[in-house]
């Protein structure tokens, strides 16, 4: 068995299978190290929100398929906090929930929709939050009101990628690390070493799909961006708030998603530069001094206790996005390839099921995670460059300018951004 990717997916397809089939030899082969993609850049929501569509995906396995998916994404949440708790990996884990703060009408008009529709498809637990009742969690300058769901955690992410990396090399499994695959064909992986033959190969490389033959336009690198402040002192916090830790976003459309870290900082994220020309993607995790200005800019008008506050750390990751903007796994037992990936910014959770989905997949189990909506679902790949870049820049362009006329006294969803919805398939 050989897994091409060490990030969440490729570990936990790996402990999986491994707890499985304590037999199966299972090799996984990772360019850099492991975590050094999204899955040890992300922002540490451990978020039990779907990775596509609702509605996509009833159209295709229809409604209760779409409530088991749900379900399975909560219990989810759970099953990451309870293996990490058994093996010992201390990612600094509390489980409070996730508040989304409005701060204009229009964004309060979406959120309200949002959450009557996550009522509507079975998910009760996403409850309005009045401004005050917002405050009392979070203190965020000019929130209008918000809302709450119970099923996210904070977690420090490279921490949780490197602790599974441990409990795999525990298993078994064999780790490669700075080994690059430079293609994937059926019952092998080549790399510059020599290639790696197995019955099943296993492609689990999200964001950097791009990179391999045949599979540049597959799923579109999108980039993310984050800033760390300084530690914060105890007058800070008490201005803010946040004593619960609960994960923080907003329902802009450049939105933004932060958290309040174990050692007292906040760490902040947004879109930045959205796409690099040809599908590229960094090699170090770098971002640019412009976004990390803008990222700094919203923390501050966010958190007006914290606009002193130093920036010490910033980077940069990619994420998957498929053309319809919905994850996907899947294994074809005749050729003996398979893949997870296309999480749309909600890996960290959606990956655990993914291992369990694959290993229930390459082991031939009738088990109802191999029913899930999301296993074998194959759509159009994007378009090609330069249609690609102009694309996608044109969109993010729609959706900022879409924030400032909101941030003026629109009361309505700007038609910028539904238009931008409809084009990119995420509607």
């Amino acid at each position: 068995m050989c897994i091409v990717g060490g990030g969440y997916t490729g570990l936990w397809t790996a402990y999986y299978l491994a707890g499985a089939a304590p037999d199966l030899r299972i090799a996984v082969v990772e360019k850099e190290f492991c975590g050094f993609g999204a899955s040890g850049r992300n922002g540490g929501w451990l978020t039990a929100a779907l990775a596509g569509s609702r509605r996509r995906y009833a159209a295709t396995h229809g409604r209760q398929a779409v409530l088991e998916l749900q379900r399975e994404m909560q219990r989810t949440v759970d099953e990451v906090i309870a293996v990490a708790a058994t093996e010992s990996i201390d990612a600094d884990i509390v489980k409070s929930g996730n508040v989304t703060v409005a701060r204009t009408p229009a964004q309060m008009g979406r959120l309200q929709a949002t959450v009557a529709a996550d009522n509507e498809w079975g998910d009760r637990d996403h409850v309005l939050l009045a401004a005050e009742e917002v405050a009392d969690r979070i203190r965020v300058a000019a929130a209008l009101g918000g809302s709450f769901t119970p099923h996210c955690a904070r977690l420090q992410p490279a921490r949780l990628v490197r602790g599974l990396a441990g409990a795999v090399e525990r298993r078994g499994v064999e780790i490669y690390e700075r080994t690059a695959v430079s293609n994937i064909r059926p019952g092998e992986a080549v790399t510059a070493s020599g290639t790696v033959r197995a019955r099943y190969v296993l492609r689990a490389t999200e964001g950097f799909t791009a990179g391999i033959p045949g599979l540049r336009r597959q799923w579109l690198p999108m980039n993310s961006a984050m800033v760390v402040t300084e530690p914060l002192p105890s007058s800070v916090w008490d201005e803010i708030g946040w004593e619960a830790c609960e994960t923080l976003g907003d329902i802009a459309h450049a939105y933004m998603y932060a958290q309040r870290t174990a050692d007292g900082r906040i760490a902040l994220g947004g879109r930045g530069v959205p796409y690099r020309y040809g599908s590229r993607t960094d090699t170090d995790g770098r971002t640019q001094p412009a976004t990390v200005a803008s990222l700094t800019r919203i923390l501050r008008e966010f958190f007006p206790a914290a606009a002193g506050a130093k920036v010490d750390h910033a980077w940069a990751g990619v994420l998957g996005v498929p053309r319809d903007w919905c994850s996907t796994v899947g294994v074809d037992r005749v050729s003996g390839l398979g893949w997870a990936g296309g999480y749309v910014g909600h890996g960290v959770a959606t990956s655990n099921l993914a291992g369990r989905t694959l290993r229930d997949l390459v082991l031939g189990l009738d088990t109802p995670l191999v029913k899930l909506p999301w296993v074998d679902r194959k759509v159009r790949r994007w378009e090609p460059e330069p249609l690609r870049w102009l694309g996608v820049h044109a969109l993010y362009t729609a959706y900022r300018a879409a924030d400032r006329l909101e941030a003026r006294g629109r009361t309505s969803t700007a038609s910028l951004a539904r238009l931008a919805d409809v084009v990119a398939g995420r509607d």
